[in-house]
């Protein structure tokens, strides 16, 4: 095996085990766990306009590098534009989402980040006022 670029590409983790390198892709259609490293520069490479989450298992995000804002939508308000700010992460800390909790994140300085979570099952929706 050679060395791996953790930004082109990400890592699928199989059920026995077993650990698959390929490109780095966003896609429905990714079963079981996926590991990848992102690379963003401000808020508008985080996604800013939309509320994410993982009907299919939690999501773990560490910060490598840089610093950034995680935050959950309340769940008893679906209009709520901007959440609860739950975590700061710095380099070094890391942040488990809850299952099927929306959430967002916003970036302080530029910074690398690990996300380990199921792909299959994401959801989208738009923030209120964007």
């Amino acid at each position: 095996m050679t060395a791996v670029d953790l930004f082109s590409s990400m890592f699928r983790l199989g059920p026995a085990g077993d650990v698959r390198t390929e490109q780095r892709r966003m896609s429905p259609d990714l079963a079981g766990w996926t590991v990848m490293t992102l690379h963003v520069d401000s808020d508008a490479d985080a996604h800013p306009e939309s509320w994410e989450q993982h009907s299919d298992g939690e999501e773990v995000l560490c910060v490598l590098t840089g610093a950034v804002r995680v935050y959950l939508r309340k769940e008893d308000d679906p209009q709520d534009p901007d959440g609860e700010l739950v975590a700061r992460l710095t380099p070094g800390t890391a942040y488990v989402v809850p299952r099927g909790r929306w959430h967002r994140t916003t970036v302080e300085e530029p910074s690398d980040i690990m996300a380990f979570s199921r792909i299959a099952g994401t959801w989208m929706e738009r923030r209120t006022g964007w």
